[in-house]
């Protein structure tokens, strides 16, 4: 009787709260399922939903590549899930892609998970809505004009050969991924926030470097603002970031512009001075750190792809010289050698190919988000009314079809134009339709000329091999990318 009893005891023990996780998942699926549109007769894509309220973010932050990869085989090119406490509905390929990127204002609008939304802020130009996101793109796009970037030129490559010279002189490994984040972090420093190169000595620069890196680890965490939260960590670094934006807009606001050309802060700036209106100190220091998260982690991200390609496929950097050679690139002779234009730049054709090539393989973002304005159809699945969408940018290149030998690093692909219906959303690594990148273009040259920078000036070669590659929610290499350079001295 007694073993009874123990017997009993211990199945109710084990089995009671086993009982109780079978029946909440049971009622959080039914929930979930009640939140499609019982109008359409469209079915909702398959998919799962995950744990009650967690949903399935804590896989896709844990396992990022491996779950989505699960995911798309097993559910194909949409499905359902449930991240960051919302139904979502996750989308890849050209044709689903294009109905989502195209329908902005109609089917869907931008809306960022609530942490990113809180972290960044609301006046940032990826939080604003119809005529005031016009209004704020028009005004950044001024700091990206032909005229701007011809200006940039001299103070990326200036960095660049600084940068470049330390990695050379170090005469040991570089971990070239953090090495990276500072270059292009003081890039974006000098160039979108007007910061003297005086304001930036490593003793002031290390700690905004470490505060960026930590808000964007917890850029998508949940949205519970607690001590130790991932949510709280991302803004008590936010803050120490906008401390010292607050010090530069401050400075800003008691001087006169010391030049013509005014960097994307200046402008904004005075944007907000044009209605008499007193300065909102907070939208300016949100967009700021929405400038320096967008110039420099992506570029970054970018920056270590290409030096991992090239450092992979000698025979590209040997044709990249190639092609810096016809050009008088690569002389070491200083009356020989020409300076970097924007036209100059815009006639390295093979150059540019390396860079698109990188960047189908290894897009730095790996996608955006947005939410169903209303319900509606998608190659045969309903998307209803307020569920998040996510389109994906990395599986989208990996599943076009205009890409033969797709995993294949070859840039010889792009130097063929491709047909513009097959093309323009089988390649989107800076989004697509009015919400893509505005710093697009920046980031070109500035990416173009890290790649003239590396290849005239060095060789290198990887500690590790081929690195195992992490999103967070930037692509990176897990080992940082130990890498020997050496100098490279032309014949020229």
């Amino acid at each position: 009787m007694e073993l009874y009893t123990v017997v009993t005891s211990a199945l109710c023990t084990l089995l009671l709260p086993l009982l109780l996780i079978i029946t909440a998942t049971k009622l959080w699926e039914l929930y979930c399922f009640s939140r499609r549109d019982t109008s359409c007769h469209w079915p909702l894509p398959p998919g799962t939903m995950g744990l009650p309220f967690f949903g399935e973010t804590l896989q896709m932050v844990l396992q990022r590549r491996k779950f989505l990869q699960l995911k798309r085989r097993k559910y194909g090119h949409i499905y359902k899930t449930h991240l960051f406490g919302t139904p979502t509905v996750r989308v890849l390929g050209a044709d689903n892609v294009r109905h989502i990127l195209l329908g902005e204002h109609r089917l869907v609008s931008v809306q960022w998970p609530a942490s990113v939304r809180t972290i960044l802020g609301s006046g940032c130009l990826s939080n604003l809505h119809d005529s005031q996101h016009k209004d704020m793109k028009k005004v950044i796009m001024q700091a990206f004009s032909r005229e701007a970037l011809e200006n940039y030129v001299p103070v990326m490559e200036e960095e660049m050969k600084s940068a470049i010279d330390m990695w050379l002189q170090s005469g040991s490994c570089v971990l070239v991924y953090p090495a990276v984040k500072r270059l292009m972090f003081r890039i974006a420093m000098r160039l979108l926030l007007g910061f003297e190169p005086a304001q930036m000595d490593p003793t002031h620069e290390q700690p905004l470097v470490e505060a960026f890196e930590e808000m964007i680890r917890n850029l998508f965490s949940l949205p519970i603002d607690v001590p130790f939260s991932g949510l709280y960590r991302g803004l008590r670094a936010r803050d120490i970031i906008h401390a010292k934006i607050e010090e530069n807009i401050k400075e800003k606001l008691r001087q006169e512009p010391k030049s013509s050309c005014k960097d994307a802060l200046q402008l904004l700036i005075d944007h907000s001075r044009k209605n008499g209106q007193p300065v909102d100190l907070q939208a300016l220091k949100e967009s700021a750190t929405e400038l320096l998260f967008g110039g420099h982690g992506t570029t970054a991200s970018a920056a270590t792809s290409l030096i991992t390609f090239l450092a992979l496929h000698k025979e590209v950097v040997q044709k990249v010289r190639q092609e810096l050679e016809s050009k008088g690139l690569l002389s070491n002779k200083p009356d020989e050698k020409k300076d970097l234009s924007i036209e100059i730049l815009q006639q390295l054709t093979y150059t540019g190919c390396v860079l698109k090539e990188t960047l189908r393989l290894s897009p730095p973002v790996p996608g955006g988000f947005r939410v169903a304005r209303k319900t509606f159809v998608l190659n045969g699945y309903q998307i209803p009314k307020g569920w998040n969408v996510i389109y994906s940018i990395a599986d989208t290149h990996d599943v076009a079809e205009i890409f033969p030998n797709k995993d294949e690093f070859d840039p010889d692909r792009f130097l063929t134009p491709f047909p513009e219906d097959s093309s323009r959303f089988s390649f989107i690594p800076f989004g697509g339709g009015v919400r893509s990148c505005v710093g697009k273009e920046f980031a070109k040259i500035l990416l173009k000329i890290f790649i003239v920078e590396l290849c005239r000036n060095c060789d290198w070669d990887l500690l590790n091999g081929p690195p195992t590659m992490k999103t967070g929610p930037i692509v990176y290499p897990v080992d940082n990318l130990p890498t020997i350079f050496k100098p490279f001295s032309s014949t020229c």
